[in-house]
């Protein structure tokens, strides 16, 4: 702060404000208005008054004030109103060189905010008061806060589309009552008069409501004041912005009928005409270029309906085979349909009469087994034929459904089968690649240097010195090779033994098996012949049978499939798998092996 170059009033009242109650504050500021209308002041002292107000924060006291409630203020609002008045006097005329940004960008904006808000405020009480004389008095605040707002805005003309933008400002616009609508339709005609390109600055959402309102205005009124104060702002703005008359030509088509119709011989007829005028210019112009679109328009249709009957033309052709195919193709499908159709009925009518013909013949041989049967087995049998049809219809039962079952896992176990194949051949083809590889040259190990050798030579008779060999004679020695000798020929002796044994046992089991295997497949004692005897008294046959099944195995892994053969591409010409012959011989026991 300038303490010296400071006004002793300014001064005087800032430490009043700093050193008073909250409530007080209002009341004080109030004498900044003495202080600005001092008639001693020129216009240069009178910029260094509102310096060194703004300097010293009673500025910015005056807005904090005007955003706390203003019922709860000394005075109420008519302190809010003079406050409001006073804050635009003292930011009119002022130059802030020292954080102009904070000044012109913050501090503007957010007092036209606050001055916006009290003016919505006093609007509301304005048409919510029934007393003559507080409407009166409301009234008359409401207009000194918009002359506050227009006050500020002409002192600083970016604060026009600022204000314009504001959604309350739009708020204040949009009401029906006639005496706050014709004074802030008289705050929009000095934004236009000051900063007369201000619409097509803001943007078109905001324009397209401002315009709405002034319309809506004139066809919704028949107040004289209401339509002369919007017909004068529709003019204004028609002729400081010649680019909007088309849209008022194209986004209110009725507008010149109402008016015409509506408004002439009301008091303001020349400003009227003069609005006419320009409307019928326009449409008047209007209408020749779009003669000539519609002309244009004309000449690129008939090029493109030419074009596309050319085209479509050559395609004809080609259409008609088309056309020709699709019907033949859906022709044969239906007669398909039709035959299959046909088919099915013919299957089902013969599998009825199948079905019908059956049921006959087992109701026919029923009644002449009952009259076989004797009376009294009469039940017995009923009691068997019921069981044999519950045997039978489970066993269906169970076969269709093993089926099915053994359908729907099918392809998986197929599949379940080629990766078992896949996997082993794979691991088959590793295994034989790991023994092909070759070894790895032989590296002698170098050699031990003689410092080496010495050191371990050292270290080797020191551990003879610390662990000492148990001496032991030569008698002794002999006895024990004798005993291990002895020993190691009973072991031999014995293990031959056993062998020997068990491998008779092996014998003898084969041989049983292979009996009770003939002995299971005889036929009966009536059935027998000659030739079923001999397999019982010779040993030849059994052994002719397994080589003959030996050899149907080997005929058939020859013809198998490639993919079943897929991991015996490794093995050896002469080899069979043993799960191949197994699977053939399966029960048949030849010389102890099955």
């Amino acid at each position: 702060f300038l303490m010296a170059a400071a006004d002793p009033q300014v001064l005087a009242l800032a430490a009043q404000v700093t050193e008073s109650r909250e409530q007080d504050i209002p009341l004080l500021l109030l004498k900044l208005k003495g202080i600005l209308s001092c008639p001693s002041l020129g216009y240069e002292e009178s910029k260094k008054v509102k310096q060194d107000i703004y300097d010293y924060g009673l500025t910015q006291y005056c807005l904090l004030v005007l955003k706390r409630d203003h019922s709860q203020l000394c005075g109420a609002w008519a302190t809010a109103a003079q406050l409001a008045e006073i804050l635009s006097h003292c930011c009119v005329g002022l130059e802030v060189k020292e954080d102009p940004e904070e000044f012109y960008k913050k501090f503007l904006p957010s007092a036209v905010d606050s001055l916006l808000v009290l003016g919505k405020r006093l609007q509301a009480r304005f048409i919510r008061a029934i007393k003559d004389k507080e409407k009166q008095d409301f009234l008359h605040w409401f207009q000194t806060v918009t002359d506050a707002i227009c006050w500020l805005f002409g002192g600083h003309i970016q604060l026009a589309a600022c204000v314009l933008q504001n959604d309350r400002f739009l708020q204040l616009l949009i009401t029906d009552d006639v005496e706050t609508a014709i004074i802030m339709m008289s705050v929009l005609h000095n934004i236009l008069r000051i900063n007369s390109s201000v619409l097509l600055q803001v943007e078109e959402e905001t324009l397209h409501s401002v315009l709405d309102e002034l319309v809506y205005k004139l066809s919704s009124t028949t107040n004289p004041a209401v339509g002369s104060a919007a017909t004068k702002l529709l003019l204004l703005v028609a002729k400081f912005c010649k680019q909007l008359v088309q849209l008022f030509t194209a986004r209110y088509k009725g507008l010149k009928g109402l008016l015409s119709k509506q408004w002439t011989g009301k008091g303001f007829d020349r400003e009227l005409n003069q609005l006419l005028d320009l409307l019928y210019l326009e449409q008047s112009n209007g209408k020749g270029e779009k003669q000539e679109q519609h002309r244009a328009a004309c000449i690129i249709q008939a090029a493109w309906r030419g074009f596309q009957t050319r085209r479509r033309l050559k395609k004809l052709p080609q259409a008609v085979i088309t056309l020709q195919r699709s019907f033949r193709a859906k022709r044969e499908q239906e007669l398909q349909h039709l035959t299959k159709q046909k088919e099915d009925e013919a299957l089902k009518l013969q599998m009825q009469l199948q079905r019908q013909r059956a049921m006959r013949l087992f109701h026919e041989r029923q009644l002449a087994l009952l009259e076989v049967v004797h009376a009294s087995q009469v039940n017995k049998y009923m009691e068997e034929m019921e069981e044999k049809s519950a045997l039978t219809i489970q066993r269906f039962w169970r076969g269709y459904r093993a089926r099915r079952i053994f359908h729907q896992q099918k392809q998986s176990l197929k599949e379940y089968k080629a990766a078992i194949i896949i996997q082993r051949a794979a691991c088959k083809f590793l295994e034989k690649r790991r023994r092909r590889r070759p070894l790895s040259p032989w590296k002698e190990p170098k050699g031990l240097t003689d410092e080496q050798r010495v050191a371990l030579q050292q270290k080797v008779d020191d551990y003879i010195k610390l662990h000492p060999a148990s001496q032991m004679s030569e008698e002794m020695s002999k006895e024990l090779h004798m005993q291990a000798q002895a020993k190691l020929a009973q072991f031999l002796l014995r293990s031959r033994l056993d062998q020997r044994a068990a491998q008779r046992r092996e014998a003898l089991l084969a041989q049983v098996n292979t009996d009770v295997e003939l002995l299971m497949n005889a036929p009966g004692l009536a059935e027998t012949t000659e030739k079923d005897l001999g397999a019982f008294m010779s040993r030849s046959i059994p052994v002719a049978t397994k080589a003959r099944q030996t050899h149907n195995t080997m005929l058939k892994y020859t013809r198998w499939p490639w993919w079943k053969k897929l991991g015996d591409e490794f093995m050896e010409d002469d080899v069979i798998p043993d799960d191949a012959v197994n699977t053939e011989l399966e029960t048949l026991f030849i010389g102890g092996r099955k």
